[in-house]
């Protein structure tokens, strides 16, 4: 079995990764699916979350782990190689916690109730969960020291 795969996200604006890793958690539709070598083939819609991926420690010096907030899309896992496409995807070092925190501010103040349309109800609550993502992500790599 493979010690490794290949990781692969892409965005509308451009690939963010193309490396060589040994795990990656990714934000499926309905909870956290966990990838490593050797992963039967799979195809799944993507939610909004943090995409963690893991790399091997090599003579070159690389290693460590890097996340992302993803917004929707799809991932497909077939020959160790995932690719992941999203319709946006942060990486995590582009963060900062006081974007994190007025941008929750700004989608908490948004009024949702009955009289919201179901559209507009659907948008408020994946504005809400993304910057709750990013807050969270923010604030576990700085209480990593990363």
């Amino acid at each position: 079995m493979a010690s490794s795969f290949r990781c692969r996200v892409i965005t509308p604006a451009g690939k963010l990764l193309d490396e060589t890793a040994t795990y990656a958690s990714l934000p499926a539709w309905d909870g956290l699916i966990g990838v490593l070598p050797g992963r039967a083939p799979m195809v799944t819609s993507l939610g909004v979350g943090e995409l963690r991926v893991d790399f091997a420690d090599t003579s070159a010096g690389k290693g460590g782990s890097r996340s992302f907030v993803l917004e929707s899309g799809f991932a497909q896992m077939v020959q160790d190689r995932l690719t992941i496409l999203s319709s946006k995807a942060t990486p995590a070092e582009s963060l900062s916690e006081a974007d994190a925190q007025a941008e929750l501010a700004a989608a908490d103040a948004k009024q949702l109730d009955e009289s919201t349309p179901p559209a507009e109800a659907d948008r408020i609550r994946k504005d809400r969960e993304r910057a709750r993502t990013k807050l969270s992500l923010v604030r576990t790599l700085k209480s990593r020291g990363i």
